[in-house]
């Protein structure tokens, strides 16, 4: 006998799930089956009952903060199920109500019709990393806002640096001598301080943890190939892989710079044609660390002596896109500079075509297919 489907909407959030159930076919039932608990073990309760009806289970639900827990457990249990983008789900433009019953059944009735496209899903070693390049991240930020508020302290002062570049041994040794005029300001200025290089310290350690992690994951061949390009250092390639996953999911490099938000918007209608800033779609943190591996490419094409290192053992496949890439990238920087266009759209444009390369990179590392 023929088992019939159910298509399983799920509207997931900490402490509860809304399920709402589909039935096949056009016609077929839309219904709200209930709310239970947010653990898996009130999921698989729910899962057996289905399953005693002899339905085939399609289960759906948003991409959000609870992770790809449900996900993972559903698919290891031998199910369907599908994580979405919310920004991807298809909405009425006059529908006014918003609640969880009502976005269980839209996912269900959705997943039905096949309007729904699935996110990327990372392996659970590839999300660990994810984690890893996110928290240096982070750190990053931290010690950014530290040194702001350091600076901003001084300055409030009086006290103004005249050197050339902030943060270096000089500009460290012109904070050492400075001495505040009362007690609570010296206090505070020394806690300013420290909690700057606490910071960097942060910093320090999770690039070290990246460094000794990176060998034993999966994805190292590819991390190790793509920082053959000018620009693409350990953490850049790291946070790359770590963020997309293995690069040739992808059908084509125009699909990675759509994915990854670098492409420009339109907005066209008959003989008018519109266009603006790049979509800024997709995953922000690898269009972040693309943008600012393509402020190398300001300068002449050449191999440095970090570069060559980075080189030695690659594939010389590898090494010629690297080659190709630096020869066309840094060309068309100064290219389009000279043309006045503004500084960041060349970065951008630059960082949208070192996708591309790095796509390349991907595909000519694959392993040879099996007959």
């Amino acid at each position: 006998m023929k088992k019939h489907t159910t298509f399983v909407g799920l509207d997931v959030h900490k402490d509860s799930i809304d399920v709402a159930l589909a039935a096949a076919g056009r016609d077929g039932e839309v219904r709200f089956y209930g709310t239970i608990g947010g653990d898996l073990e009130a999921l698989h309760k729910v899962v057996r009952k289905l399953q005693s009806t002899g339905a085939e289970l399609r289960f759906v639900y948003e991409a959000g903060p609870c992770g790809y827990d449900i996900y993972r457990s559903l698919t290891t249990h031998g199910f369907e199920c599908m994580v979405v983008a919310p920004s991807k789900i298809p909405r009425k433009s006059g529908d006014r109500i918003k609640n969880d019953r009502r976005d269980a059944l839209n996912l269900a009735r959705l997943h039905r019709s096949g309007e729904l496209t699935p996110v990327y899903v990372p392996t659970a070693e590839d999300e660990a990393m994810r984690d890893l390049t996110r928290g240096r991240e982070d750190a990053v930020k931290a010690l950014r806002v530290a040194r702001q508020v350091l600076l901003a302290f001084l300055l409030r002062h009086g006290y103004r640096y005249s050197g050339k570049s902030y943060w270096s041994n000089a500009h460290k040794n012109w904070l050492a001598d400075i001495k505040m005029p009362h007690r609570a300001q010296q206090i505070a200025f020394q806690e300013y301080l420290h909690a700057a290089q606490e910071q960097l310290d942060r910093v320090r350690r999770l690039t070290q943890q990246i460094q000794e992690l990176v060998p034993q994951w999966p994805l190292m061949p590819l991390v190790t190939a793509l920082q053959a390009l000018r620009g693409v250092s350990l953490i850049v390639a790291a946070t790359t892989v770590a963020e997309l996953g293995d690069l040739t999911r992808f059908d084509s490099a125009k699909q990675l710079m759509a994915y990854l938000g670098l492409v420009p918007s339109e907005h066209s209608s008959g003989p008018n044609v519109r266009r603006g800033g790049i979509t800024k779609t997709g995953n922000g943190h690898v269009r972040r660390v693309l943008t600012e591996a393509a402020q190398t490419y300001s300068h002449p094409a050449r191999e440095s002596r970090t570069l060559l290192s980075r080189l030695d053992g690659l594939p010389e496949e590898v090494r010629k896109i690297a080659w190709k890439a630096q020869v066309r990238l840094c060309g068309r920087f100064q290219r389009l500079l000279a043309r006045g266009k503004n500084r960041n759209a060349v970065v951008t444009a630059t960082a949208r075509e070192l996708a591309a390369f790095m796509w390349a990179i991907a595909c000519a590392i694959l392993p040879s297919p099996v007959a």
